[in-house]
């Protein structure tokens, strides 16, 4: 499967707070955003330049944004290019989306999972 990616510009961070906290302002202000709220945690992935120095998150992702829409029947995009980083050691965290997938991977490993991703035919666009 080959598809097109585009790699979005800024850092982002993921961080958890804990549920029982009120939606941060600073969460918003970007261009992309994601808030889960599980019975467990509160987890949000936003800019990173964003983030307060007090709360806890792991920084230094980039995004490879999946150029969709997507058609829900389309099977295997995320295990195909999870199991093609994978095979390099790449960490990913994705985010899906009702029209695409977001794929986060750690600034240190971009280069490597870019070089891999283009050597299965998949076009990133940076």
């Amino acid at each position: 499967m080959s598809l097109t990616m585009k790699l979005l510009n800024e850092k982002y961070g993921v961080c958890r707070l804990d549920t029982l906290e009120n939606l941060p302002e600073w969460a918003f202000k970007s261009d992309f955003y994601s808030i889960t709220k599980t019975r467990d945690e509160l987890s949000i992935v936003c800019l990173e330049e964003n983030i307060p120095s007090h709360i806890n998150c792991e920084k230094n992702w980039r995004i490879l944004k999946v150029e969709g829409p997507l058609d829900f029947s389309l099977i295997g995009i995320l295990s195909s290019i999870s199991s093609i980083l994978a095979k390099e050691k790449v960490s990913i965290f994705v985010i899906s989306t009702f029209d695409t997938d977001y794929i986060l991977i750690k600034e240190k490993d971009l280069s490597q999972a870019i070089r891999s991703l283009e050597g299965e035919d998949y076009t990133i666009l940076i």
